[in-house]
């Protein structure tokens, strides 16, 4: 199994009662694919950096858990079809302590290019 954090914004002017419905829904969504939730941090309300949807303003929550490699895609698509009320996310790979992770390198610029 892999660490992985997702980050998600849920749409500010929905009820309480209902961002808790979402929050419970990936939550329980990766138990039943046979992930384990670490942790869920719902960061509250925070001013977005740029308009989304004509919205200043969204209900931020991550969520840290282990599940299997192919289960971030799954949950990806069902955070796209909640849309509606999901206004960003991002999933990312948490490395395990030791593991060496390779950056990408950049593509190399020609001198011509450059000047």
């Amino acid at each position: 199994m892999n660490h992985y954090e997702v980050l998600y914004i849920i749409n500010d002017t929905i009820e309480e009662a209902a961002k808790q419905a979402i929050i419970d829904r990936f939550s329980t969504m990766v138990t039943e694919n046979g992930g384990v939730v670490t942790k869920i941090e719902p960061w509250g309300r925070k001013r977005l950096a740029y308009p989304i949807r004509f919205m200043n303003e969204g209900y931020y929550v991550l969520m840290t858990f282990d599940a299997e490699s192919e289960f971030p895609a799954e949950l990806e698509r069902n955070l796209r079809i909640a849309s509606e009320n999901v206004l960003r996310y991002m999933v990312s790979r948490i490395p395990e302590a030791g593991e060496v992770v390779e950056e990408e390198e950049a593509p190399a610029v020609s001198e011509e290019a450059a000047e």
